[in-house]
């Protein structure tokens, strides 16, 4: 286990860098605490997978340092780090058995041949392929290879981190909720400090402690799903957190109040944002229908029910919003407008939110 230093990191792709729009990876500098699940979250080609394997030691950064517990690894080869990875697309070794592909780091380094039984049996459950052991690998399908794959990087329990990159992008819907649940479990065990890439949110809230939230090749927040959802610190995060994701009005603002569409809003508290593009977020579940002409200007697209909830699509100057209503709650067709609870609002200026006048920091 190990505390992660990012010290002034950046990668570019480029060998002459120009501008910051060259580099894939922009500046970083974070602590990431020892033992701690981390999910690295973004869309595809936002700087996750360069981040990952600049620490595992495959790519060696254009600027900055890597630090394990303090020790720089910048140079380090990735034999020398005292990590494991597991990939996207499994890698193993078809010409052994599932014990002995499972068993290999341990007889790499020359563990006790008692310790790698028990330890290979442990792993063998974990990932359901307890009977599948004395198997060859070859001809076993793509989703039990992976499962392989991750037993194989699970089976040491001295790794400095324990780095996944989206390893369950083969793997049956079933079974990736079973797998993220002995992952975690696997976690609250064993203290790992564990790094997993992916660009399902779903996968990234249900397994990580800390979600670490890439956009353009920035980290733009890192935080608990709940300050995720609840304090997007910037625009991206509230569009790709949630389902439907944040909606965002642009606006007007005055101390405690906004216009939007035409239509003064209440805030619920005041906020001096410094110029820049303004704009007000505010999560569907946290949007009301009206029909007495009260509230910012709304007429209803269409109405989806997905069994637990349904989602509103609403017109707002020409822009759709989204909104969340009960399962059991009528919608009517004279809804002509929509207002904010309060205490879902957040504020930008320029996509990044803006702390209301007396909020903690």
């Amino acid at each position: 286990m190990a505390k992660i230093t990012l010290d002034n990191l950046a990668h570019s792709y480029f060998p002459t860098p120009k501008s910051e729009d060259d580099f894939a990876l922009k500046e970083l500098n974070h602590d990431w605490v020892d033992g701690e699940a981390y999910a690295l979250l973004g869309a595809s080609g936002c700087g996750k997978s360069t981040l990952l394997n600049i620490i595992s030691g495959l790519l060696h950064p254009s600027q900055g340092r890597i630090l394990f517990d303090d020790q720089d690894v910048t140079h380090a080869p990735t034999a020398e780090r005292n990590i494991a990875q597991v990939f996207q697309f499994p890698v193993v070794y078809d010409t052994m058995t599932v014990r002995d592909n499972l068993a290999f780091p341990l007889r790499n380094r020359g563990a006790d041949a008692s310790y790698i039984a028990s330890r290979v049996q442990q792993i063998g459950k974990m990932i359901g392929m307890e009977a599948e052991l004395d198997r060859k690998a070859r001809g076993l399908t793509a989703d039990a290879k992976q499962k392989i794959s991750l037993g194989r990087g699970m089976v040491r329990e001295d790794v400095n981190a324990l780095l996944f990159d989206e390893p369950l992008t083969v793997i049956d819907p079933h079974m990736k909720w079973e797998l993220r649940t002995q992952l975690k479990s696997l976690h609250h065990e064993f203290g790992h400090t564990m790094i997993y890439v992916t660009h399902d949110q779903t996968e990234a809230l249900t397994f990580a402690d800390k979600v670490v939230v890439m956009y353009d090749g920035r980290v733009v927040q890192i935080g608990t799903p709940q300050e995720l959802f609840e304090r997007p610190a910037h625009t991206f995060v509230g569009y790709f957190i949630g389902s439907p994701g944040m909606n965002v009005f642009d606006a007007q603002i005055d101390g405690a109040t906004a216009q939007i569409a035409g239509t003064e809003v209440a805030l619920g508290a005041g906020y001096t944002p410094k110029g820049g593009k303004l704009q007000v977020g505010v999560r569907p579940e946290f949007i009301r229908l009206t029909s007495d002409g009260t509230g910012v200007p709304a007429s209803v697209r269409r109405v989806e029910d997905v069994g637990r909830h349904k989602i509103v699509r609403l017109d707002v100057a020409g822009r759709e919003v989204s909104a969340i209503a009960g399962e059991d709650d009528a919608v009517s067709t004279d809804t002509n407008g929509i207002t904010f609870d309060p205490k879902g609002i957040n504020v930008y200026a320029d996509d990044w939110r803006v702390a209301a006048e007396g909020e903690a920091a």
